[in-house]
């Protein structure tokens, strides 16, 4: 039969003139023929030895061709074959369902793969004709099809093999959904890769992929696994949810990302290592599980337009020989450092914004080395530290916001500041440890909590051009026996004197000024500075000498002002934090006794023997800081405490790196605390474990002395993990005197969790729908309660992903209601 100069071959299972067989109808065919299959299930190994199009007659899913155990269903062995409409099955997962051989030609359309892979094999000739870039285009295409049950891979590509997809979908793998090896060559655009248990792509050779308008979702590995010496390109292309790297580069193998987004990693978002690379442009990186950019060994990444959200580790990490640019990027969030150095790795931050990172924006370490031009750091920590001697550079940055200090440089570091701003501080603007290398040329400091600059004893560091404004403290501290040159610097409105220099220490100010500030100069005995033209206030000398300020060099204490707060108020503000009953009990207990107290020194009674300070016993997120905070101004409310603010520190606040160091950073913050609460996290972090002894013991010894001096106008919590806080006040028997009274913070149950949920969406006027509320329950409940489990803090970043998840579902939607821009359903969980 022919059709328009085509010869039908017709296959059916019953009626005249028909093949009762596919292969009997293929063998009847010639070059350019059609086969036309009736509806039913073929049960048999179809190979196609010349250009025939093979067609389901009554449309795609009516044609089964079942294969026989030990062959292929279709084996496709000559050039310009077609197959339309047909679901082609394996005997067994791990056999090919499709398997097309060398120089062979295959077009697929609307068809489904199902229980076994889509196998293609190049030739070894091709190879070299790939090399040469001779190999025309693809010998295979596959539009509108699916993959579907395979185990080891979906679609494997070997030798020189050239495939195209179109609109096709792979999942349910058990195993890769897409290997390539050798020169194989894979072109997809909009395909739909979802459900494998290992990686979702896999490139080993010389292998070359180019990826589009593409989704690769819930795989068991990474998303885009690159090795040896192969190349993928991915543009506009969605990785969610990998259970391992979103794109993982490893060999000499280079992965190019355009416009693509990773979200929701199960270790870091983008790895490379070996000798890889990674270029990435306009791309994404979402709430990976670690990082956000791994570099390591001796590869390379550069980053442009690029955005790295809510790292569980540090947002870039590089170690190693790696390297890394980023140019126009933003950081923002992430429970550990911005941009993290290690080992002998450089990177070069260029326009880049950084903001609220836990740690800091910046840490450059062992004999690491970065490069900050015109980058922006807001929030976190510290805003740059450098405790590496390689050399880090500092150029036109500004730093904003920080709770601790804007630039560090650590003992033994070398770093250069030049234009840099740093403002709104909690603690010194720029600090110099002993025996650093630093220079600084111009930018200013501004509005800092301690000091404008601290340089400690040894350091020598040159200063010009610096203007410090409004610092809560000293513009400059020097500390014992530091030196250096300062050279046409001002300060504007210190808080202390404009200058404060330490025994022994011998600086040389050249050309300074100082401008309505509470004093010129504190020296301490034996102090040798040098003034050479410098001008203070309406003098060209220094004004008589003042008495020295204290050393503190961290966050600001606040305002005596504080405003006055209703007992029953604050009463109030506690029993409505969600969960932590035994805790609210306690604490109330204490209120009623303290009032007691209180009463009888009224009446001129004597008071009993009370001890205001606690241990607070929890694991992390449990609510130990929000409920401390509290007890300081209900502390103040019952005019036990002048001020009632908070101080929290941790082992790093208080211990410093050399001997003579502790001592005063433990003044410093317990200084800081008076008429308040000073929280002390992770107070176990102190006494090291096994015994021995470290700098931490001193600082509980300053501590315990602190104490005594101040009884009556600080209060002392100190935190940590139940089991460990034994140890912390078994450590000097002065704590176990003062400690009698430790308060257990429980972890949160599951609707204790979904109530910090639904307190977050009210605040942001978000509302959950029943089924949401019962699946965040049911979500909270498996939660593992392990020792990464962050109670409070795990309900809080859990909702933040449910809006961001909202945010991306009502962003399809053409004509959103103002019901979907508030609802969260059960879509928005995570994982869903």
């Amino acid at each position: 039969m022919r059709h328009e100069g085509v010869r039908i071959h017709a296959v059916g299972q019953k009626g005249r003139g028909v093949h009762r067989r596919i292969t009997d109808a293929v063998l009847a065919a010639a070059p350019g023929d059609r086969v036309l299959v009736a509806p039913g299930r073929y049960a048999e190994s179809v190979v196609l030895p010349r250009g025939v199009t093979l067609a389901a007659e009554h449309g795609p899913g009516s044609v089964l061709l079942s294969a026989p155990p030990g062959a292929p269903a279709l084996a496709v062995d000559g050039p310009d074959c077609a197959v339309h409409g047909l679901v082609v099955e394996a005997a067994t997962s791990g056999e090919p369902a499709v398997s097309v051989a060398p120089h062979a030609g295959l077009a697929m359309t609307d068809c489904v793969v199902r229980g076994g892979r889509l196998e293609v094999r190049g030739a070894a000739a091709d190879q070299a004709a790939h090399e040469r870039g001779l190999v025309p285009g693809a010998a295979v295409l596959l539009r509108g099809c699916r993959v579907e049950g395979a185990a080891q891979a979906g679609l494997y590509l070997s030798g020189g093999a050239a495939v195209r997809l179109e609109d096709v979908t792979i999942g349910g793998i058990d195993g890769t959904g897409i290997v390539l090896s050798g020169t194989a060559r894979l072109d997809a655009v909009r395909l739909r890769l979802d459900g494998t248990t290992g990686s979702a792509i896999r490139l080993r050779g010389t292998a070359r992929l180019k990826l589009a308008e593409s989704v690769l979702h819930r795989t068991g590995r990474s998303g885009l696994l690159l090795e040896d010496g192969s190349h993928a390109s991915a543009d506009d292309t969605r990785i969610d949810a990998p259970g391992e790297a979103g794109v993982h580069v490893t060999g000499s193998a280079q992965a190019d990302l355009v416009d693509c987004r990773i979200t929701g990693s199960a270790a870091s978002g983008l790895v490379v290592r070996d000798k890889g690379r990674l270029v990435a442009r306009g791309c994404a990186v979402v709430a990976p599980s670690a990082n956000g950019l791994l570099v390591a060994d001796s590869a390379g990444a550069e980053l442009t337009d690029c955005r790295i959200d809510r790292c569980g580790f540090s947002s870039l990490h590089l170690a190693g020989t790696a390297t890394a640019t980023l140019t126009d990027c933003r950081v923002r969030g992430g429970s550990e450092h911005g941009v993290h150095l290690t080992g002998e790795s450089r990177v070069n931050l260029s326009d880049c914004r950084i903001a609220d990172v836990t740690m800091n924006g910046v840490s450059v370490t062992e004999q690491a080395a970065a490069t900050l031009a015109g980058v922006h750091i807001t929030g976190g920590e510290n805003g740059v530290r450098v405790a590496s001697a390689a050399g880090s550079t500092v150029v036109n940055c500004t730093v904003s916001g920080v709770s601790r200090t804007g630039v560090e440089v650590a003992e033994g570091a070398g770093a250069t500041v030049e234009g840099t701003r740093v403002t709104r501080t909690g603690a010194a603007g720029i600090v110099v440890d002993a025996k650093s290398e630093v220079r600084v040329d111009g930018g200013s400091v501004e509005d800092c909590g301690g000091c404008g600059v601290v340089v400690w004893t040894g350091a020598r560091p040159s200063f010009t051009g610096l203007r410090v404004e409004r610092p809560a403290k000293n513009g400059f501290f020097l500390a014992q026996g530091a030196g250096g040159v300062f050279a046409s610097c001002d300060v504007v409105r210190s808080g202390f004197p404009a200058l404060h220099v330490g025994a022994g220490a011998d600086p040389v100010f050249r050309g300074c000024r100082t401008h309505d500030c509470a004093d010129v100069v504190g020296l301490d005995d034996g102090a040798a500075p040098v003034f050479e033209d410098c001008s203070f206030g309406e003098t060209a000398v220094p004004l008589p000498t003042t008495p020295a300020a204290p050393p503190a060099v961290d966050a600001k204490r606040p305002e005596e002002d504080v405003p006055e707060e209703s007992l029953a108020d604050l009463l109030g503000e506690l029993d409505r934090l969600v969960g932590l009953e035994r805790v609210k009990r306690d604490v109330g207990s204490l209120v009623k006794l303290m009032q007691t107290v209180r009463r009888r020194e009224d009446a001129g009674l004597p008071a009993p023997p009370l001890s205001r300070h606690l241990v607070f016993a929890g694991n992390p997120g449990t609510g130990k800081t929000t409920v401390a905070r509290l007890y300081g101004r209900l502390l103040k409310a019952l005019n036990l405490l002048r001020v009632g603010h908070l101080v929290e520190v941790d082992r790093s606040d208080l211990v410093g790196e050399y001997v003579g160091h502790t001592g005063p950073k433990t003044a410093a913050a317990f200084t800081r605390a008076l008429g308040g609460v000073l929280f002390i996290d992770e107070a176990y972090s102190l006494v090291p474990l096994g015994g021995g002894t470290d700098f931490g013991l001193e600082a509980v010894a300053t501590l315990v002395k602190l104490m005594e001096d101040h009884r009556d106008d600080v209060v002392v919590i100190a935190a940590g993990y139940p089991a460990d806080m034994g140890r912390f006040i078994a450590s000097n028997p002065g704590l176990s005197s003062r400690f009698t009274r430790t308060l257990l913070f429980e972890d949160y149950d599951a609707q204790e969790l979904v109530s910090i949920v639904e307190h977050q969406a009210r605040e942001h006027r978000y509302e959950l729908t029943p089924a949401a509320r019962d699946a965040l329950t049911a979500l909270f409940a498996a939660m593992p309660r392990d020792a990464g489990f962050g109670n409070g803090r795990y309900a809080r970043q859990t909702f933040q992903e449910m809006t961001e998840r909202q945010a991306q579902r009502v962003a399809e939607l053409d004509d959103p209601t103002s019901t979907d821009l508030v609802t969260l359903d059960v879509r928005d969980l995570p994982g869903s």
